[in-house]
């Protein structure tokens, strides 16, 4: 059996020997159930890596965060005793600020111009960003467009959710954002959120259409207004311990897997998009689109001034700003 005190002395073992440790596979990590479509990517880099090795380099993947937390497996990624890991942007922003950026507010004006961006040079930058932190790059995932829902009323202006008590993540960029709007931030857990709302300890809070649907926050809070405030991806990341140790062939059959498999993740993403927001709209909801996005846009420049601190930073958000009209 695989467990984390498993994963740190075989890694702690392999780090200390330099040795390839080729009879098992790699291990890889996800949060997520084993069907949804991040897991569901990395099996077809798995896949498409043990064909093209002709068996020599396999995957065997721990999903349902059977190995901890994105955060705890994280950490065992940069020691090296785990090999691959998917995890949300949030937890590398304090490893690599240029991480920072694909989650600020109102970045990305569309799905097409977020993919554009993480498939082009500005993405790449980011990636690259990791290296000097114990960890490669592979490529990003998507993760939806989050947008607000709450058990009150439609918002269709800023003075629409001030004062409101918003979830969010445990993160500054979050806390800030919602501040920002003039709403009350409250960082909690996801799996606490239906029964906070329930419960009225929250009024609402924000994710994308298969989050909202797969936790049932739609039984709870029927108000669901399409902000699209974040378009932040998700992304796999190989140990560098591990990396290093690969052949130059091997390491590009794994780039180059990654790659092909994004666009694997991105059809399963759609079709689980449109999926969840079918059955959300039968059960009552009221989504609602936003008129005029730039009501909310504007509150951000504070948001943005505190985080988007670098000169790198800064070149990333113009990049990613002068792609817009070509997505």
């Amino acid at each position: 059996m695989i467990n984390r005190r498993h994963l740190i002395a075989t890694g702690a073992a392999a780090a200390v020997a330099g040795c390839g440790q080729a009879d098992r596979p790699l291990y890889s990590a996800d949060a997520h159930v084993a069907d949804y479509p991040t897991v569901q990517g990395v099996e077809a880099m798995a896949r498409m890596v043990e064909e093209r090795t002709g068996g020599r380099q396999r995957v065997k993947i721990f999903a349902g965060a059977q190995l901890g937390s994105e955060r705890d497996t994280l950490e065992l990624t940069v020691f090296g005793a785990l090999d691959l890991n998917r995890v949300n942007l949030a937890p590398l922003n304090s490893i690599a600020n240029e991480t920072i950026v694909p989650s600020l507010p109102f970045l990305f004006s569309s799905i097409d111009h977020m993919r554009a961006s993480l498939d082009g040079a500005p993405g790449q930058t980011i990636l690259d960003a990791l290296r000097p932190h114990g960890l490669v790059g592979l490529c990003f995932y998507d993760s939806g467009a989050r947008s607000f829902y709450n058990t009150r009323h439609a918002i269709n202006e800023p003075d629409d959710i001030r004062g409101m008590k918003i979830r969010v993540q445990n993160s500054d960029l979050y806390v800030g954002m919602v501040e920002a709007l003039g709403a009350n931030p409250t960082p909690m857990a996801l799996g606490e959120v239906y029964q906070g709302l329930v419960q009225g300890v929250i009024d609402g809070a924000e994710n994308n259409w298969p989050s909202y649907e797969s936790a049932r926050h739609f039984e709870a809070a029927q108000y669901y207004s399409l902000t699209r405030h974040v378009m932040a991806p998700e992304i796999l990341v190989m140990s560098k311990h591990r990396w290093d140790r690969l052949s130059g062939e091997d390491q590009e059959i794994f780039q180059q897997a990654a790659r092909d498999s994004v666009p694997v993740m991105r059809e399963l993403w759609d079709a689980r998009v449109a999926d969840s927001r079918e059955r959300v709209l039968a059960s009552g909801v009221e989504a609602n689109e936003i008129g005029d996005i730039a009501a909310f846009s504007n509150l951000m420049e504070g948001v943005w001034d505190r985080f988007v601190v670098t000169d790198v930073q800064r070149r990333l958000v113009e990049d990613i700003r002068n792609l817009g009209g070509a997505a």
